[in-house]
């Protein structure tokens, strides 16, 4: 142990009082980050190996609390081209709508207050109207994302009862989102009928007994089975539980509340034409395709969706007035002309190579080309995934900045973009650096061309 140099380092007195002059954070927080830098720093003094004086180790202990103090959760920049990057906070939300919504979340709300009668009212009055309005469902509730949608609808309509789903539809979202899982965690029995590539009428009807609780019908969001395949439609299901009077229950993942074909896009289900057929439950993501917060939306019959509200589960899962707010301003301005541009993730989706590479080759025009030559900066045409499981047969053609220095690591370069301010979240393709603008929003690329300089310079 090397004692002498554990005595160059400093107090977390001394560091605190240089550290309380240039931000307002508690101070018990400051102090355990200072702590943590200050263990690494002991640790190399041990060894007998540090290398900078007592002055320099203060100020770089200042940095990296100061850099803490910022928040870790950080806005960045996308240039992954993947849209809903559940990494990245899925789909990003249009100021339009955060301007409304946080009128709201300054000071109180009537949330749970009913301001006619004076009496206490239902938070899930406030959304609503606006899914029987925009999908013609007979009422609708909201709950804190899908998976707890799921679990809510199979917990109330078949707990300790048999679930019987196709098992070409035992799908598995990222994050450990397993349909058996979640059948099993709601506390019904799965009850697998069918083949991975055939499930038939036949297998449903012989499957029905009178432990049979559900009918789940679960849309494969985020893969297609081709070739020797027959799966049973949500139509024949819903026919099925009808007659035999059990409940049908579809999970549509991602839950577009438009025709998105229309925008150039993969088709996908509209929301309206599944309320037509009729299954008691149908829930879908809030920050996908419909562009607002992270939400998980339920909506059905008047009769089952007010037995899910009287779930003692409910309570668990259910949104604050953050999201129900946020989701409000996002449904009011659905029906506007402006739609697209002011559903922040449609308008990334839908926007062609042809606008794209546009602006790839103007911020490659505005870059000093002697960076250009360093670091073989070129406009190149791409290929990308929507993300989270939306649209996933077919890829979205985009147009990307594309790094291929010979004397530095993309590796490398992608920490110096991370770490920017704000930070730009690329990726690596072989062996090269690639900055996609299907996900980039058009009022970043001049902090983009700023963040290349500053890096690169």
């Amino acid at each position: 142990m090397n004692q002498k140099q554990l005595k160059t380092l400093p107090a977390v007195s001394e560091v605190l009082l240089e550290v309380n002059r240039l931000t307002d954070v508690d101070q018990r927080i400051l102090t355990l980050w200072i702590n943590e830098v200050l263990e690494k720093y002991r640790y190399i003094a041990k060894k007998g190996k540090l290398k900078q004086d007592r002055k320099k180790i203060i100020q770089n202990i200042v940095l990296t609390v100061l850099g803490k103090s910022q928040g870790s959760l950080r806005s960045v920049i996308n240039g992954t081209g993947i849209v809903l990057h559940t990494g990245l906070g899925r789909a990003p939300i249009h100021r339009q709508v955060i301007k409304e919504a946080s009128k709201i979340m300054e000071g109180y709300s009537n949330l749970e207050f009913h301001l006619e009668s004076g009496k206490r009212g239902n938070r899930q009055s406030h959304l609503n109207h606006y899914f029987r309005a925009l999908t013609g469902a007979e009422s609708a509730m909201v709950v804190n994302n899908n998976a707890a949608a799921v679990l809510l609808g199979i917990n109330t309509l078949a707990e300790k009862k048999e679930v019987i789903v196709s098992r070409g539809q035992e799908v598995e979202i990222g994050g450990s989102f397993r349909i058996p899982d979640i059948i099993e965690k709601s506390g019904g029995i799965l009850r697998e009928v069918g083949t991975t590539n055939r499930t038939h009428r036949q297998d449903v009807e012989k499957a029905i007994n009178t432990k049979t609780g559900l009918l789940l019908w679960v849309h494969t969001s985020n893969y297609k089975i081709h070739g020797f395949t027959q799966d049973l439609s949500l139509e024949t299901l819903v026919e099925i539980g009808k007659r035999k009077q059990i409940p049908v229950m579809a999970d549509l993942g991602s839950g577009a509340l438009q025709n998105i074909s229309n925008l150039g896009l993969p088709s996908e289900f509209p929301v309206q034409e599944i309320i037509k057929v009729k299954p008691q439950l149908i829930t879908f993501s809030g920050d996908k395709l419909l562009g607002g917060p992270q939400a998980g939306i339920i909506l059905g019959s008047r009769r089952h969706i007010q037995k899910c509200s009287q779930n003692p589960l409910y309570r668990t899962v259910r949104c604050d007035k953050l999201t129900i707010s946020l989701l409000e301003e996002t449904l009011k301005l659905l029906g506007s002309p402006k739609q697209v541009k002011h559903n922040l993730a449609l308008s990334l989706l839908a926007t062609s190579r042809k606008q794209l590479t546009r602006r790839v080759k103007r911020m490659l025009g505005s870059l000093p080309q002697n960076l250009v030559r360093s670091f073989e900066i070129s406009a190149v045409e791409t290929k990308v995934e929507a993300g989270s499981g939306s649209l996933p047969v077919k890829t979205l053609p985009s147009a990307a900045l594309v790094f291929s220095p010979k004397n530095i690591q993309p590796t490398v370069l992608a920490e110096k973009f991370r770490k920017g301010n704000p930070p730009l979240i690329g990726y690596i393709h072989r062996n090269k650096f690639y900055i996609d603008f299907k996900s980039v929003l058009p009022k970043q690329d001049k902090i983009i061309i700023q963040l290349i300089q500053e890096n690169l310079s």
